[in-house]
């Protein structure tokens, strides 16, 4: 891919249609925490569930989520990436494993996005057979792509369309995941970026 100058990242945006602002998007986290804490934030729990972030995308997301549970945790992070083909993803790779004992744990998975879902179900099945108790899948975004994934999200903020969006987390070329709000890219804003 050609070097992507800051000029043409400022111009992916300046046309992107503002889908959820700061608001919407502090709501959904605040909504999703009131979820966890309601399961795990009770004196009688002796349940201190593994927390993973996934790298790099859910890491806005996990930075905004984990000062609202008020549960003990323990927090680690995984980095995951697919190889092959750019339209049909391809193997699923570790690049980073938890370091921290998933036996016999619940595990919180924390994504920024479940978008086709292959790479979230291959790391839920791998938790399981790395001998996580139970995983639950909580993803800031669920993409309505229109058909089946082979795995749903547990605990959802927020559901998007299905378009480019950037923002929270998400970006384009690696720029815009700073972006307090989720904005969707014109796809003719998209065909002309390298």
């Amino acid at each position: 891919m050609q070097e992507f100058h800051h000029t043409r990242a400022r111009a992916l945006i300046k046309n992107a249609e503002l889908l959820f602002d700061q608001d919407a998007v502090q709501a959904a986290v605040a909504r999703m925490a009131d979820v966890l804490n309601a399961r795990f934030d009770d004196p009688a729990c002796e349940e201190f569930p593994l927390v993973l972030g996934v790298m790099g995308g859910a890491v806005v997301f996990t930075g905004n989520l984990l000062p609202q549970l008020t549960f003990p945790l323990e927090f680690d992070y995984i980095h995951v990436s697919r190889y092959g083909d750019d339209d049909r993803g391809g193997e699923v790779v570790w690049k980073v494993i938890p370091r921290s004992n998933v036996a016999g744990r619940t595990v919180i998975v924390l994504d920024d996005i479940l978008d086709e879902g292959e790479t979230l179900a291959h790391v839920k099945q791998r938790l399981l057979d790395m001998g996580a108790a139970e995983v639950i899948l909580a993803v800031f975004a669920d993409k309505a792509i229109g058909k089946a994934k082979p795995c749903t999200a547990d605990i959802v903020g927020l559901v998007i369309p299905n378009r480019f969006v950037v923002g929270f987390g998400m970006d384009a070329y690696g720029y815009w995941r700073n972006l307090p709000d989720l904005r969707a890219i014109r796809p003719e804003d998209l065909s002309s970026a390298p």
